[in-house]
C-alpha cells in the first residue's frame, strides 16, 4: 500500500468503483424485504450553489441513513426540490427589473411564470456534483420537485382536507409584509431575520377638542403610521398626570410613570431628586378611564370626514397599554398594528363586514408607497423613508413635542433584507390556535437532539402558535384551489384534478382539456364553477397562491403522490418519519409546518426523530458572506484535504448539537493530520502484519484453529484489545440510537480514553 496516500484522490478513485458497481442503488436492492426506516429530506432551492450549511446537513442525513441501513434496515432516500415561492420570484424580479405587481400583470402570469420556471433548477447539475463527491448516498433520478403536478395535486389534497375540517378561514388581520416581494408574511417568517436598527421616535400632541389648550402626548417609533392615526389608546387602570412644562408653559397629559418620556431631563445623570419643579408642575391626577371617549384633533385631515368624526378621534381602553415604554398614551393606526386593529375593532372606530372585508383607512399600496388619500409631497413615497418628511411637517404643524433615535430589534424580510412593514391584508389562514394543544402533545412524543430545541424553543413557539397565513399574492406557486362567489357566500374546494374537471368550466363555457399537465396560475386562473344552487352564478377562484412553507409541510404526502398513488396502508407504513434533520432556523420553519399539517391530518408527528444542527459560521464569527468572501471556496476545501476530512470535522464538533462553529480550514486539515492519518497508519500496519499471518498459515486449518488461539489468549494485551474493540463496539450502537453523533469520532480516533472492559 503507498504510504504516500493522496486522499482526495483515493476518494476519486472509490467515487469511481461505487459509480461501476452502482453501488447505492445496489444497496437499496439487497435490502428488499427488511424494515423500512423512513427518511424525509428537507428540499433546498437550487437556484444558488451548495454551502456549508447544506454540506453540513447532508453529513448528518447521510451518516444516520448509512448507519440505519448497516444495522438491518431498508433506507430510501430521495432528493428533493423546492421551486416555488418568493425566493425565485425575487431573482426573475431583479434580473428582469420588475418593480410592482403590476408590471407583472401587464407581462402576463404565463410569461412571468415561464421566466420562473427557467431558474428553479438552474444549479441542479451542480448539487449533484457537489453532494456526490462529497460522499452522500441519495437518489437524484428519483428526484421530487414541489412544481410537479403530482405534488401540486397533494398539496390541493391537502388543502381540502384541512378546508372541510373547517380548519380553513379568511381573515383581515395585520400581518408582516415585505413591500420588496409585495407579499404578508407568516409570523414564523417575520422572526428568520431580526437586526437591532436605530429608527426615528417622536413623541406628538393631540389636543382635546374641549380643552384646546390641553394635549394628550403620544410616543412612536413609526411616525410614517401617523397619517392613518384614528384613535389613542389608555390603560384605564394606570396613574395619569395633567402637566405644564416650564420651558414652553404648554399643557400635557402623560402616564405618570413615562413622565421621563416626555422631559428627557429627567433621564440625565445631572437630575438630582427635587429638580422636577425646574422641569414640569403637575396640574392634576388621574386614571385612564377618566380619558376614555374623551375627543382630539386630528393630526392629519387625510380621513377626517363628519362620518368618521362620529366614530373616530378619540380615547379608548386597553390592557396592552402599559408604563413600560412610551408615553402610556398609544397612538392607533389598525391598518399597520395587530392591537391597534382589535381595539379598534372591538371599539367601532372601524367598521367590520361579516364576509371577512374591512372598512379600513390604508392609505399604502402594495409596494408600501403612500397613495391616496395621502396627498402632497408624501404621495408616491415609500413609507419607511417617509419618516424625516413626516417629522417635517409635524414640525411645521406645532404637533412635533420631541424627535429622538430610538435603537432596537426590527424584522427585515428573509428573502430581500428590507425591513417589514406591519399591514393589514386580507389573507387565507389555517386555524393553527384551534389545534394548539395537539400540537404541544405530539411534540412530547418525539425524540431531538439537542432536546433543549424541542423543550424550550420549539415548545414556547408552539404554545404561542398563532393561526397561519398561508397565501400570497404572488405567481409562481401552486393556486389555492378554492373557489368563491362574488358576494362570498358560496366557496367550492377542489383537491385533486379529476374534481376539477368534473366541477370547473371555461369561462367561456367549454371543457377542460383532457390532457391537462400543469396546475399553476396560468391552466387555471380562467376556470369558474357553475354555482350549485344559483342558476347564472360562477365561482372564480382566489387570487393567491400557497406559502411556499406551506408545500414544504405537505411534503410526507406530496413526494408520495398520496392519496392517489399510495395507498393509506402504504402510507401509514412510512409515516411519520424515523428521521429529520436541519438547522436551527428551521424551529420556525419546516419543523413548524411539519408538525402543524400532520396534526391537522392525522394529530400525529410527522417525525419521531431529529437531530437540530447549529449554525456554520466564518472564522471571525460573521455570517458566511459570498459578498465579503469570508470564508473558503468547499470545492477547494474538499480538493486539498477530501472529503471525509471535512465531513469528520463538521460531525465531530458543537454544530451537530445546535451550537454554532467558527469554520476555519486549519481544522479540516487538522482532521486529516490527527485523524485520517493516524487510522491509516493503524490500517497499513494491520494489512502488513495480516499478510505475513496469512502466509505463514496457508496450509490445512491451522489458520483458523490459530485465529481461535488469539481469540482465546489470556495475554493482557490481546484481553485489553478485544475488551477495547467490544467497549468500542456498544458505545458507538448506543450512541448512534441515541443520534448523539458528536460524541463517536472522539471515541473512533482515541481523542477520550475507553471505558473499562464490560463484564
Amino acid at each position: 500500500m503507498d504510504s504516500c496516500l493522496n486522499f482526495p484522490e483515493e476518494e476519486e478513485v472509490i467515487l469511481k468503483y461505487w459509480k461501476e458497481i452502482d453501488a447505492f442503488r445496489t444497496s437499496i436492492s439487497l435490502s428488499a424485504g427488511k424494515p423500512e426506516y423512513t427518511f424525509y429530506d428537507g428540499p433546498p432551492f437550487a437556484t444558488g450553489l451548495p454551502h456549508y450549511g447544506h454540506i453540513l446537513a447532508g453529513t448528518i442525513k447521510d451518516t444516520v441513513t448509512r448507519y440505519a441501513h448497516q444495522t438491518g434496515h431498508k433506507v430510501a432516500r430521495r432528493f428533493g426540490w423546492d421551486c416555488h415561492g418568493l425566493p425565485v420570484e425575487y431573482e426573475i424580479d431583479k434580473a428582469l427589473g420588475l418593480n410592482s405587481r403590476e408590471e407583472v400583470l401587464a407581462m402576463g402570469i404565463g410569461v412571468y411564470n415561464s421566466h420562473c420556471r427557467s431558474i428553479v433548477q438552474r444549479y441542479t447539475r451542480e448539487w449533484e456534483t457537489v453532494v456526490t463527491r462529497l460522499g452522500r448516498w441519495i437518489d437524484f433520478e428519483n428526484d421530487y420537485r414541489t412544481m410537479d403536478l403530482s405534488f401540486m395535486e397533494s398539496v390541493w389534497w391537502v388543502f381540502k382536507t384541512l378546508f372541510d375540517k373547517g380548519l380553513v378561514y379568511r381573515g383581515y388581520k395585520v400581518m408582516p409584509y415585505s413591500t420588496t416581494c409585495a407579499t404578508p408574511l407568516s409570523n414564523f417568517e417575520a422572526g428568520l431575520n431580526y437586526k437591532d436598527v436605530t429608527d426615528i421616535a417622536v413623541v406628538v400632541s393631540f389636543p382635546l377638542r374641549d380643552e384646546p389648550n390641553v394635549s394628550l402626548v403620544a410616543w412612536t417609533t413609526t411616525p410614517w403610521t401617523l397619517p392613518s392615526n384614528l384613535a389613542l389608546c389608555v390603560n384605564a387602570h394606570l396613574n395619569y398626570v395633567q402637566v405644564r412644562s416650564v420651558a414652553d408653559k404648554k399643557i400635557y397629559i402623560v402616564a405618570e410613570m413615562r413622565l421621563t418620556q416626555l422631559f428627557p431631563a429627567l433621564r440625565s445623570k445631572k437630575f438630582q431628586q427635587g429638580d422636577e419643579a425646574r422641569i414640569y408642575e403637575v396640574l392634576k391626577s388621574f386614571k385612564g378611564a377618566e380619558l376614555v371617549g374623551r375627543m382630539y384633533e386630528p393630526l392629519f385631515h387625510f380621513y377626517d370626514s363628519a362620518e368618521r368624526r362620529s366614530c373616530a378621534f378619540k380615547v379608548i381602553a386597553d390592557e396592552y397599554v402599559t408604563s413600560e415604554a412610551g408615553t402610556g398614551i398609544v397612538h392607533q393606526a389598525p391598518a399597520f398594528g395587530e392591537d391597534d386593529y382589535r381595539v379598534c375593532v372591538r371599539n367601532k372606530i372601524v367598521d367590520v363586514i361579516m364576509n371577512g372585508e374591512r372598512s379600513l383607512p390604508c392609505p399604502v399600496d402594495a409596494n408600501g408607497r403612500f397613495v391616496s388619500p395621502v396627498s402632497g409631497d408624501l404621495q408616491g413615497m415609500p413609507v419607511k423613508l417617509a419618516d424625516a418628511a413626516i417629522c417635517s411637517l409635524l414640525h411645521k404643524m406645532g404637533r412635533l413635542v420631541l424627535k429622538e433615535s430610538h435603537e432596537h430589534s426590527y424584522p427585515f424580510c428573509w428573502r430581500s433584507d428590507t425591513p417589514l412593514i406591519y399591514k393589514a391584508v386580507p389573507s387565507w389562514f389555517v386555524a393553527v390556535e384551534t389545534i394548539r394543544e395537539n400540537l404541544i402533545q405530539n411534540n412530547k412524543q418525539t425524540y431531538w437532539v439537542p432536546a433543549s430545541v424541542k423543550e424550550k424553543r420549539f415548545h414556547n413557539w408552539l404554545v404561542d402558535a398563532k393561526d397561519w397565513a398561508i397565501s400570497r399574492n404572488r405567481f409562481w406557486g401552486t393556486p389555492i384551489p378554492l373557489w368563491v362567489s362574488e358576494d362570498h357566500k358560496e366557496m367550492v374546494a377542489i383537491g385533486c384534478v379529476a374534481e376539477l374537471r368534473a366541477k370547473c368550466e371555461l369561462a367561456d363555457g367549454s371543457q377542460i382539456p383532457m390532457n391537462l399537465s400543469d396546475l399553476h396560475r396560468e391552466s387555471v386562473d380562467s376556470l369558474v364553477v357553475a354555482s350549485p344552487s344559483r342558476s347564472g352564478v360562477f365561482l372564480h377562484r382566489v387570487d393567491e397562491v400557497f406559502d411556499c412553507w406551506f408545500e414544504s409541510g405537505s411534503m410526507p404526502y406530496a413526494q408520495l403522490h398520496y392519496p392517489f398513488e399510495c395507498s393509506e396502508k402504504e402510507f401509514l407504513k412510512k409515516f411519520p418519519a424515523d428521521f429529520i434533520a436541519e438547522g436551527l432556523d428551521q424551529t420556525r420553519g419546516w419543523f413548524y409546518t411539519l408538525m402543524v399539517i400532520s396534526t391537522a391530518l392525522f394529530n400525529k408527528p410527522a417525525f419521531k426523530n431529529l437531530i437540530v444542527n447549529g449554525l456554520v459560521l466564518a472564522a471571525d464569527g460573521k455570517k458566511m458572506s459570498k459578498r465579503l468572501k469570508n470564508y473558503p471556496d468547499p470545492t477547494l476545501v474538499i480538493n486539498a484535504h477530501g472529503a471525509d476530512a471535512l465531513r469528520l470535522y463538521l460531525i465531530n464538533s458543537p454544530v451537530v448539537k445546535g451550537e454554532t462553529i467558527k469554520f476555519v480550514e486549519s481544522g479540516v486539515r487538522g482532521v486529516l493530520r490527527d485523524v485520517l492519518l493516524p487510522w491509516f497508519n493503524a490500517f497499513r500496519f494491520f494489512t502488513q502484519q495480516a499478510s505475513r499471518w496469512e502466509i505463514k498459515n496457508s496450509t490445512g486449518n491451522k489458520f483458523t484453529q490459530d485465529n481461535d488461539r488469539v481469540r482465546k489468549s489470556q495475554n493482557i494485551m490481546d484481553v485489553w484489545i478485544m475488551a477495547s474493540l467490544d467497549s468500542l463496539v456498544h458505545f458507538v450502537h448506543e450512541e448512534m440510537r441515541t443520534y448523539r453523533l458528536y460524541t463517536v469520532v472522539p471515541r473512533y480516533s482515541g481523542c477520550v480514553h475507553a471505558p473499562p472492559p464490560r463484564s
